[in-house]
């Protein structure tokens, strides 16, 4: 199967879409043939990236705002997307606030809030949004990247205390719901990567980037990842990825 069919017909939620890493994957996933739910804190970064893909001849776009630490936001992006369609296939939770600094009393308490709010309460409302529309899905994924921040013992990046917080709550979250939601044909995929370059998915350095045994993780290889997952047989359930930190 190519790379330009191998998601033919998937239709996508990605959050956190706007920017950064949520970006590169509404790109990557649109170019392997989904049709992408695009969502982003603000609905003119959803719409710019939406542009950007359509401009590319995909036209199987559409555009969100959804406020992760809001959680009537949440309902209603769930609310408009089931106004698109009848069903989701996959769900990726990317979107969460990162928060430097490996000091607590960096940062106001209201970066805390907004930190844990994003990731963790967030994350579980996206899901809990989203369900229905999973559910009626004959392939339904969950897919979080939660980081190498919510693997127990980490502690090489310089992410703020809420941070690590956050994902260790989502890394919680993924472990119940994939043995609960099992039994109901959902597949439920973490990603734990540490820090990794994110070339523009648009650029020649997409294709340029090295990408052996020495170098950093890329966004690449992630995407990879994602992909190879929700691409497997039913019968193969990928709880997690955990990649080795140069």
């Amino acid at each position: 199967m190519s790379t330009a069919t191998a998601l033919a017909g998937r239709r996508i939620v990605v959050t956190g879409a706007g920017r950064d890493f949520g970006r590169t994957l509404a790109v990557r996933l649109a170019a392997s043939g989904a049709e992408v739910f695009l969502s982003a804190r603000t609905l003119a970064a959803a719409e710019a990236v939406r542009a950007e893909i359509r401009a590319l001849g995909h036209e199987a776009v559409h555009a969100f705002v959804c406020d992760l630490t809001d959680s009537a936001s949440i309902r209603a992006c769930a609310a408009a997307v089931a106004e698109r369609t009848d069903h989701v296939d996959v769900l990726i939770n990317n979107g969460a606030r990162w928060l430097t600094g490996p000091d607590l009393l960096a940062g106001s308490d209201d970066d805390v809030v907004d930190t844990i709010a994003s990731g963790a309460t967030g994350t579980i409302l996206t899901v809990r949004n989203f369900l229905p529309l999973l559910l009626a899905s004959d392939r339904p994924d969950v897919v979080t990247m939660v980081s190498a921040c919510g693997t127990a013992g980490h502690d090489r990046s310089n992410a703020h205390d809420a941070f690590y917080a956050a994902k260790s709550a989502q890394a919680g979250f993924g472990e119940i719901l994939s043995k609960r939601l099992r039994g109901q044909g959902v597949r439920v995929i973490s990603l734990y990567p540490p820090d990794f370059d994110n070339a523009d998915p648009l650029s020649d350095e997409w294709e340029n980037t090295p990408r052996e045994a020495t170098d950093p993780l890329t966004a690449q290889s992630v995407v990879d990842c994602v992909l190879f997952a929700i691409t497997q047989p039913r019968d193969c359930f990928i709880k997690a990825f955990h990649f080795e930190q140069v």
